[in-house]
């Protein structure tokens, strides 16, 4: 081959990245605002057995500490505005009446960080569950909306609250959609969860994807109810 026939070749791609190569998440902070409801508190649990730095986050700084003094694993408790500046990553685990509210509140406290947003817009009547559709699409776009200089993702929508605060259960067989613009911080999201033994973190599309992901939570309600259960999600193939 010649020199000339050596320049004519296309240059070679460099390999596909690994999906299942992720960050080392093990040093950051991670703060829950609403940790100390059923699933704010259950996911900073398990986050904080697994060796994970923990705050919680509530309106009320009593009323978080006394919640963190509770569950133990080195657990701190903050109100929200605090456990906000203090920590890396933020998961939002809020009522969804207060969703927007709470997160406009704080969108100074929360510039720059990578907001992890698990709220789920549900309405209840005699039927059951059923999903609502925020004007925005879904809860993480909100978020987006509200929190212009945050790096919004969604996860954790679909994990029981009972088996995450059971602390006879060792791992929690389910996996974590996981939705956001930036892979990067996608990737921190998924390592975030796959600290939990049992779950794993998959990629599941955009924001604008995010609103069938929260309404499935209202299926689940059912099944739980038909079965007894406490339903998680598998994703096969992958």
């Amino acid at each position: 081959m010649t020199t000339s026939d050596s320049a004519q070749q296309p240059p070679k791609k460099a390999p596909a990245k690994d999906p299942w190569d992720l960050p080392d998440v093990s040093g950051l902070v991670v703060g829950v605002l609403g940790g100390t409801g059923p699933q704010g508190k259950g996911l900073a649990y398990r986050l904080a057995k697994a060796g994970q730095n923990v705050i919680i986050g509530s309106r009320a700084a009593e009323r978080a500490r006394a919640a963190a003094e509770e569950l133990g694993h080195g657990i701190e408790g903050a109100d929200n505005a605090e456990t906000a500046r203090r920590s890396d990553v933020v998961i939002v685990a809020v009522p969804w009446d207060g969703h927007g509210k709470t997160l406009e509140s704080l969108r100074e406290e929360l510039a720059g960080k990578l907001v992890v947003d698990c709220v789920n817009p549900l309405g209840f009547d005699k039927q059951g569950a059923y999903a609502l559709k925020p004007e925005e699409g879904s809860a993480a776009q909100q978020a987006a909306a509200l929190l212009p200089d945050s790096r919004v993702t969604a996860a954790f929508h679909h994990l029981s609250a009972v088996l995450l605060q059971d602390p006879e259960i060792e791992e929690i067989d389910t996996d974590v959609m996981v939705l956001g613009e930036v892979r990067a911080d996608v990737e921190i999201v998924q390592a975030l969860a796959g600290r939990i033994p049992g779950m794993r973190g998959i990629f599941a599309g955009r924001l604008r994807n995010a609103h069938q992901v929260e309404s499935l939570v209202a299926n689940l309600i059912s099944v739980n109810r038909r079965y007894k259960a406490h339903a998680g999600l598998r994703v096969t193939d992958v």
